[in-house]
């Protein structure tokens, strides 16, 4: 039998993922706590900036018609996801940084604006001048989906994608009456390990924060948890 595997994360990652699991023999489950949508903002003078910062995709799909000011200036990735969407948004200068924002932030200089969500991480303080401005938010279901419900039934591993999903998903399996010491989950990140908190049956760490390290440590847990069963 495949293991079953509970994708979390909003579209499109969420079928990206599912893609990537099935290729992996994996029998994916895609139940979305997040769904994505625009917000109105004022985009600044983009001649008083000298690059873009992505930590999110979504930024570069939802932020409109007020990044095309910008699209002339480097920009600066979190990852080959982000990349691929900042080039679809009409970026042409993209490097691309792997780890998280602070990682992606070290090379850059001057003055950087920031397209963020609503609830984004915040960056560390340095001497680069970060102007954040909100293009979306990512509305969290109020109740656990019952497909993620079902799947969670029969044993599938629940992979989170960010801190964000983990402590939401804790919260909505906590309100559900499910029983956490039944649920074994993988996260792509120590942080967002903890934003689980305790009582799983297992929870792993990602050896890298990838979506393909994260499907990968969920069939070592499901071929594991088997294992015990056995």
């Amino acid at each position: 039998m495949k293991c079953r595997v509970l994708v979390l994360r909003p579209e499109p990652g969420a079928g990206a993922t599912a893609a990537r699991a099935r290729a992996m023999g994996l029998r994916p489950v895609v139940a979305p706590l997040f769904t994505i949508r625009p917000v109105a903002w004022d985009a600044p003078q983009p001649d008083a900036f000298d690059a873009v910062l992505l930590t999110s995709a979504n930024a570069a799909r939802h932020a409109g018609a007020g990044l095309s000011g910008f699209l002339h200036l480097p920009c600066r990735a979190v990852g080959e996801a982000t990349a691929a969407a900042a080039r679809a948004a009409g970026f042409a200068r993209i490097s691309t940084g792997d780890g998280d924002g602070a990682a992606a932030l070290a090379p850059l200089a001057g003055r950087v604006l920031h397209p963020c969500g609503r609830d984004h991480v915040p960056l560390p303080q340095t001497e680069t001048r970060i102007e954040r401005r909100v293009v979306y938010a990512a509305d969290a279901s109020r109740a656990l989906p019952d497909a993620a419900r079902q799947a969670l039934a029969a044993g599938a591993i629940a992979i989170v994608h960010s801190p964000r999903a983990a402590a939401t998903f804790a919260a909505l399996v906590d309100a559900g009456g499910l029983a956490r010491h039944e649920v074994v989950a993988a996260a792509i990140s120590e942080a967002a390990a903890a934003a689980l908190g305790d009582g799983w049956a297992a929870i792993g760490v990602a050896a890298r924060p990838r979506d393909e390290a994260l499907l990968e440590l969920a069939a070592q847990l499901c071929q594991k948890m088997a294992r015990r069963r056995e």
